[in-house]
């Protein structure tokens, strides 16, 4: 007799899941990292700063593929560099005065964007899901910003996090567009190097000087690049093997995690705040439930498919 296999129970984590699930909180803490951080260097040196480090280990790893780069390699590392460049720029700007919770939720909302943004790229309409996602996103953001939003608008920081949010989801849909045409490898050694001299070209415009020496800075800087290569290559290692529904759910504990680490550190979020906190991870969930169509034998087996969620490198 031919044993059966058995399903694993739904609440069973494996290695690679747990490894997912480290990374996750590992994501949430870094926005408190570069919240500190603020303290003692100007964004775009800390940005430029991390990403160097991170390029350094990429070429390292992926030094033996570097000698055959190609126009293509370079033409969509440049690309999806400007936009963590964006991303993460604005989000480390957006840093220097709202706290490491309020940045991780909003952060959040590139889930929503990126159906859209796939839609005016690709002429794909979303489904309705990524609608509803979408306005669930911008109650939470409503009760987030606070009662007073629609009379004072909302600060600096929060709108430089914001606007951060449509390049990261730009970087994912480019990554999209270009993975199966380019090596992995280069791209990756090309995309750090260009958000690292970007961010450095960029400090005369923000009026940013080298900062005094700080451990704090560097530190943070050079642990936060390390991490960046670390979590990318624990993601393509897990996700070989770990089912994309319950992938999702582990990523979109990131802004969850910040939350958590945030409130240890001092945060303190108003009860409005934190019930717009939960409708924004709850939009990212419900923006990747897809509606599938019945089966012709009338099968009722689950009728919603939850695909794997992106992250952006270095995150």
């Amino acid at each position: 007799m031919v044993p059966i296999a058995r399903r694993p129970h739904p609440l069973s984590l494996s290695k690679p899941e747990l490894a997912l699930l480290a990374i996750t909180a590992v994501w949430g803490g870094t926005y408190l990292v570069v919240h500190l951080a603020m303290r003692y260097s100007g964004p775009m040196f800390f940005v430029g700063l991390r990403f160097a480090v991170a390029a350094l280990v990429a070429c390292l790893i992926f030094r033996r593929v570097l000698r055959g780069m190609s126009r293509a390699d370079l033409g969509a590392g440049a690309a999806i560099g400007v936009m963590i460049f964006f991303g993460y720029g604005l989000q480390t700007v957006g840093l220097q005065t709202i706290s490491s919770s309020t940045s991780a939720f909003l952060t959040a909302l590139f889930v929503p964007l990126v159906p859209f943004l796939q839609w005016a790229v690709f002429r794909k309409r979303p489904h309705t899901m990524a609608f509803i996602g979408a306005a669930l996103a911008f109650a939470g953001l409503v009760m987030l910003a606070g009662p007073d939003a629609f009379q004072v608008g909302l600060g600096p920081g929060e709108v430089a996090t914001l606007v951060s949010t449509v390049a990261i989801a730009g970087e994912i849909v480019l990554i999209s567009l270009f993975a199966p045409k380019v090596n992995l490898g280069r791209v990756t050694v090309v995309q750090l190097l260009v958000c690292s001299v970007l961010s450095f070209l960029a400090m005369p415009v923000t009026g940013e000087s080298i900062p005094q020496f700080s451990w704090v800075w560097l530190v943070a800087g050079v642990g936060l690049g390390l991490a960046s290569c670390l979590i990318q290559l624990t993601m393509n290692w897990a996700q070989k093997s770990v089912d994309p529904t319950r992938a999702t759910i582990i990523y979109t504990g990131e802004p969850v995690w910040a939350g958590v680490i945030g409130r240890i550190a001092g945060d303190r979020l108003p009860a409005l705040a934190l019930v717009g906190a939960v409708l924004i991870v709850l939009s990212v969930l419900v923006s990747e439930l897809k509606p599938m169509s019945r089966k012709p034998s009338g099968n009722p087996s689950s009728m919603v498919e939850l695909p794997a969620v992106h992250k952006s490198p270095g995150e």
